[in-house]
């Protein structure tokens, strides 16, 4: 089924305050949420709570581990088919993100029934299912309410070898970082809800959103890659300080050597900024510092825009960076097949933002 425009011209985008993976509780508050004094011990958990990591992950006592995740958030774009594909990618890199493969996915779905027509949630569905089929699995079913706002995401299970498991805190001193997409589609998504988005810069916007991060599964199998996760709406900034933190390390990044989603600059000079930029900044600024000579107010706009299906951050071992590098070129990555930072000892910021 190809995309089928927006029915009657409803604009998705005008129906909710968020917008993709921008919905999230900022990082401060969501660590006080999380905090708690209860825990149920299990020894066959191998990642849940404990970690700030992109899915749990489940011993199933074979040499094999299930990995279960899920996310869902209201419109990022205002297209019906393609919100359901966006939404189903996203949620279904969180699998990717820890080197393993998706097996099965069912649907998560608000509607506001009496503002938009059931028509366009159908459209929704038509889209993750295109979505799962590329993956190849089945999105075998679901659960729909009646809200407020439009939201739509999906729970999805994956397999994967014990051995080839990748976590987000796992990093070494000396580890160079790869990440796998451009940086920008926050700044693009609120262009489009400010209807001063191009068509051509829309395509562009489209298809980054709706690319899989399938090149996960096979980075899970390289012992040299020590961890991964995916950058979605903490911005690359707060995911890689997850990653970092928890690695007990700080990481240089080549701010030059950041792929922005292309015309990005051009709307940020427009002031076209989505606010939970603001949001992420606030929460982490005081982790970054910056090398005289970078573009701290164009940084200022990058680091913490909020991405929906971002790519993939990786830490690789010296030896095997050449390896990552032929997967990356082999899938068509070869933009990407070049380091963006490098992770080194811990000092008293996270991120150190070089030229």
């Amino acid at each position: 089924m190809e995309n089928s425009g927006n029915q009657g011209k409803i604009k998705l985008t005008q129906f909710s305050r968020g917008a993709g993976c921008g919905c999230k509780i900022s990082p401060t508050v969501l660590e006080e949420i999380l905090h708690s004094q209860f825990a149920f011990p299990d020894k066959h958990l191998l990642v849940g709570n404990n970690s700030k990591d992109d899915a749990a992950v489940y011993d199933l006592g074979n040499g094999n581990a299930l990995i279960s995740t899920t996310d869902f958030f209201m419109p990022i774009v205002d297209d019906a088919f393609d919100f359901g594909q966006i939404a189903s990618a996203n949620a279904i890199s969180d699998i990717y993100a820890m080197g393993g493969k998706p097996i099965l996915a069912i649907a998560l779905l608000g509607w506001p029934v009496e503002k938009l027509p059931a028509s366009l949630a159908k459209e929704v569905m038509e889209g993750a299912r295109k979505i799962c089929a590329k993956a190849g699995i089945t999105l075998a079913g679901g659960h729909s309410i009646d809200s407020a706002e439009p939201f739509f995401g999906l729970s999805v299970n994956g397999l994967a070898a014990i051995e080839n498991l990748k976590k987000n805190n796992t990093s070494k001193e000396g580890d160079f970082l790869f990440l796998t997409k451009p940086v920008g589609v926050g700044i693009l998504s609120t262009a489009q809800k400010r209807n001063v988005l191009k068509e051509e810069d829309l395509k562009i916007l489209i298809d980054q959103l709706t690319t899989l991060n399938s090149i996960g599964e096979e980075l899970g199998k390289i012992k040299g890659v020590s961890a991964m996760t995916d950058t979605t709406g903490f911005g690359l900034a707060g995911h890689l300080i997850e990653m970092t933190e928890g690695s007990d390390l700080s990481v240089e990044i080549n701010y030059s050597r950041l792929c922005l989603c292309e015309n990005v600059k051009g709307y940020l000079a427009q002031r076209i900024v989505p606010d939970a930029t603001y949001r992420n900044w606030n929460s982490y600024s005081k982790k970054i510092s910056f090398e005289k000579g970078v573009d701290v107010m164009e940084a200022f706009s990058i680091l913490p825009d909020p991405q929906t299906n971002g790519g993939l951050l990786i830490a690789v071992n010296p030896n095997s960076v050449e390896e990552v590098q032929q997967v990356l070129t082999q899938n068509g990555l070869e933009r990407f097949a070049e380091p963006i930072g490098k992770f080194i000892a811990k000092d008293e910021k996270i991120i150190h933002v070089l030229n």
